[in-house]
């Protein structure tokens, strides 16, 4: 299991042009990374998972500055999205702007009852740049959306989990431990499955379902094949725990 930090916090975690580069270095990476099971992704501090853009940095960008850095975030938010890996956003305090959208991101999220979500981009006359006109409805349906997105206003962490935004709503503080706990569940199963699952999932839900049954096929034949599925029959014949190796 790995944890990825979003570590400013004097800065409530706002995503400044390094941050971007290093967000984008780090998911990159992952990609190949053959021995991770799971990705915990959060922020540091309790103030905020990331409260968006860093504004302050991008008050005296040019249009053409501004838009070679969104590129950095565009490319980094496609990263998340389609890491291989589980990834959980373990959200305290504030989500909002681009910090909604890298949790909206993740496979799902588990928030302490401080945090607090938003998409506030229209009422600074911005555009929610990564993701979250697409995410956020299709996670919580059109019409919340529209309204949250339209009027940019917040959303408490017990109206997120009403509405099907957080998995698993847990006391201040403990939004980590409870994603950790969830990643570790993770990471015990058969890693091949568990990605070719994530695959079928993301892509299936972009497509009709006949198309989708397809892909699912493709995926359960890819994992058939495996050493590990050999190995969680032989571990259920025996009646033991399976020793996973990832091919």
């Amino acid at each position: 299991m790995i944890t990825v930090t979003l570590n400013r916090p004097d800065q409530m975690n706002s995503m400044n042009t390094a941050m971007g580069q290093d967000l984008l270095a780090c998911f990159t990476a992952l990609t190949a990374y053959g021995d991770a099971r799971a990705v915990v992704f959060t922020g540091a501090g309790e103030r905020a998972f990331c409260a968006g853009g860093d504004l302050k940095e991008r008050n005296e960008m040019t249009d053409e500055t501004w838009r070679a850095q969104h590129v950095i975030f565009e490319q980094a938010a496609m990263r998340v999205l389609r890491c291989p890996l589980p990834v959980i956003a373990a959200v305290e305090g504030f989500a909002l702007a681009g910090g909604c959208e890298l949790a909206l991101l993740s496979d799902f999220i588990v928030a302490s009852e401080t945090a607090v979500f938003g998409v506030p981009e229209t009422t600074l006359g911005i555009f929610p740049g990564i993701g979250g006109t697409q995410l956020l409805p299709r996670i919580v349906g059109a019409p919340l959306a529209k309204e949250l997105i339209f009027t940019g206003r917040r959303m408490k962490a017990d109206e997120a989990k009403t509405a099907g935004l957080i998995n698993h709503l847990v006391p201040a503080g403990q939004a980590r431990a409870k994603a950790t706990e969830i990643a570790s569940a993770i990471a015990r199963n058969g890693p091949v499955a568990v990605r070719q699952a994530k695959k079928a999932i993301a892509y299936g839900s972009e497509t009709d379902l006949e198309t989708a049954m397809i892909l699912a096929i493709e995926a359960y034949n890819a994992t058939v094949v495996t050493e590990d599925r050999r190995e969680g029959v032989r571990a259920f014949n025996e009646k033991r725990k399976p020793e996973f190796k990832g091919r």
